[in-house]
């Protein structure tokens, strides 16, 4: 059983989200697939089939967190420390070609999240920034295509 790295305020909002699924959209759902039965004939019942989807998928989403969950291995960024990048390290670069800053911060797959500047661990730009320090530079094959970037910063949040 493979472990799923994540940061200790990713691990808290996968919880909370997990709480609401159970405790808010299933009691919800489970309401809706109620009055849907109450209207009769569930075989041409569209408000019934769309219930029980919406069941399906939320219970879906349950399951795949309760495993995540199960397998996480939570990674405190504040309590590590040292000049090489690794997981939980905030990373500033700078961009050879137009002298650009960036700032991510390397997190669990599933707390990924490029406007609040968090990339996963499994990025081809996390992958390529793993093991390097402030001054290294870094070539990163990106949808966009290829980047140069300069390690300005290695910090621990």
């Amino acid at each position: 059983m493979e472990r799923v790295p994540m940061t200790v305020e990713g691990h808290k909002k996968l919880e909370e989200e997990l709480q609401r699924l159970k405790s808010v959209e299933r009691p919800r759902i489970i309401q809706a697939i109620a009055e849907a039965r109450a209207h009769g004939d569930l075989s041409e019942n569209a408000e019934y089939h769309s219930a029980k989807e919406q069941q399906g998928l939320n219970e879906a989403k349950v399951a795949d967190m309760e495993d995540k969950l199960s397998r996480a291995e939570v990674i405190d960024p504040a309590k590590l420390s040292g000049s090489n990048v690794k997981f939980g390290a905030t990373v500033t670069l700078e961009d050879e070609d137009n002298q650009e800053k960036v700032k991510y911060k390397i997190v669990g797959e599933s707390e990924a999240n490029v406007r609040e500047g968090k990339i996963s661990i499994g990025s081809p730009i996390a992958r390529a920034l793993i093991g390097k320090a402030k001054g290294d530079s870094v070539e990163v094959t990106t949808p966009r295509g290829a980047r140069s970037y300069e390690v300005l910063k290695v910090e621990w949040k």
